[in-house]
């Protein structure tokens, strides 16, 4: 029933971008979805979402899946995924997304790293070149 997880992840990480927006947003990518744990049948989903960072017309939002085990008091993370969306007007035009500001230790970590997943994601698409993504060149100390 990985499938249909997905689709939750996917409505409920539309629903944070709809909110942070306030438009219309529209899925541009999901990246690599694993799964940690499993969910069994009877355990309980929970789906959270947060927008991390915003770029000029997307955003890249975190989502974290927890399946919970009610009778045996088992609480376990199943899986977590970045969805990146383009916030797009009446006529599915992009247009610019409200900015982010990270308040939290572990939003500041999370929003400094979007640039670098942001980076990967352009150069497996072939938008970016290798050597044009300066955020993940820093990591390997590359000039």
């Amino acid at each position: 029933m990985g499938g249909r997880l997905m689709h939750w992840m996917d409505i409920v990480s539309a629903i944070a971008g709809q909110k942070h927006c306030n438009s219309t947003v529209v899925t541009a990518s999901v990246d690599n979805i694993s799964f940690k744990s499993p969910i069994r049948l009877g355990d309980v989903v929970t789906l959270r979402a947060r927008v991390t960072r915003a770029f000029t017309s997307s955003i890249e939002i975190r989502i974290d899946v927890d399946a919970e085990n009610i009778p045996e008091g088992k609480k376990l993370e199943s899986n977590s995924a970045y969805f990146t969306f383009v916030a797009v007007d009446k006529d599915g035009r992009p247009i610019e997304v409200p900015e982010v500001v990270p308040e939290t230790p572990e939003e500041v970590e999370l929003y400094m790293g979007a640039m670098r997943r942001r980076q990967l994601r352009l150069i497996l698409s072939g938008r970016m070149h290798p050597t044009e993504a300066n955020e993940l060149k820093s990591l390997f100390d590359i000039k």
